[in-house]
């Protein structure tokens, strides 16, 4: 019975699909910066190019992007850098206490997420990072993942590597993590026993219901989706997609989730880092 609904559910992406509903030549560029939204995929990867979801997103939502001003994202942003010079925990420190202007000392943070923390000996998101230094260092409890201060933190900390490729280390102690978000990536689960890849390797550019399937690079994340009327974690986006598919989601922070992200934001390496990008 899974494996017939399963199919009955592959069979939606080649009935719906249609002409694509954004221009996916079209170019991003914000305040005269160019981003790379598109590259030739290397020879190792199973996809025949890289694309950012910016490209995969109707033309209205493409401009609001283009515009800080319109894109509602830079509120959390806006937030995050007052968050970042207000004391806080019995420390009585900021984040800028520490580590001074964001500009300079969390330049290409974001591109580099997720990655071994060699303190902790385990792989960290930028969610754990932040955690971690308020806990040490400001002697702060720690925010919840999808908090409106750890958006807004990890907003305005992605911010500082807006333009930035995408660059984490697959290598050394994380390779076992980004085999374990690989295995993922392929299993199966869930009531309509499917993989991430049917969607974002086999029928990405596809249309399925209303939604124009991506390649779901993460390279903009945390993103504003229109669809939530507000911000949201890659791990938000992950539990989501498990949840369409009836599957039991894993938590925010999970091992688990962290691991794919790992391996996700490998198969984006070199993509421009949007944050924080809107999306549908």
């Amino acid at each position: 019975m899974r494996k017939l609904v399963a199919l009955g559910v592959i069979g939606l992406f080649a009935a719906t699909a249609q002409t694509a509903v954004a221009d996916e030549n079209a170019e991003l560029e914000i305040d005269g910066q160019k981003f790379v939204t598109k590259l030739e995929a290397p020879a190792d990867s199973p996809l025949s190019e890289i694309l950012s979801g910016w490209r995969f997103r109707n033309d209205e939502t493409q401009a609001l992007q283009t515009d800080d001003f319109e894109n509602p994202a830079m509120i959390f942003a806006e937030y995050g850098s007052e968050l970042w010079e207000t004391a806080d925990g019995e420390a009585g420190k900021s984040c800028a206490d520490c580590h001074g202007d964001a500009a300079e000392s969390m330049k290409g943070v974001r591109a580099s997420m997720p990655k071994w923390h060699e303190g902790k000996k385990t792989l960290f998101a930028l969610e754990d990072h932040i955690n971690w230094s308020r806990e040490e260092h400001q002697k702060a409890k720690p925010w919840k993942w999808e908090s409106q201060e750890m958006l807004a933190m990890t907003s305005f900390i992605g911010l500082q590597s807006r333009g930035m490729p995408v660059n984490v280390k697959t290598d050394g102690p994380a390779k076992e993590w980004w085999e374990k978000g690989k295995e993922l990536y392929y299993t199966r689960v869930g009531q309509l026993d499917m993989a991430c890849a049917h969607c974002h390797e086999n029928n990405y550019g596809n249309m399925i219901r209303a939604d124009h399937l991506s390649q779901g690079q993460i390279n903009g994340f945390p993103v504003y989706r229109l669809k939530w009327q507000g911000m949201g974690s890659i791990h938000r986006r992950f539990k989501g997609c498990m949840d369409n598919i009836r599957a039991t989601p894993y938590k925010r922070g999970s091992d688990e989730f962290t691991a794919l992200e790992l391996y996700l934001a490998s198969r984006g390496q070199g993509l421009s880092v949007e944050t924080p990008s809107l999306r549908n």
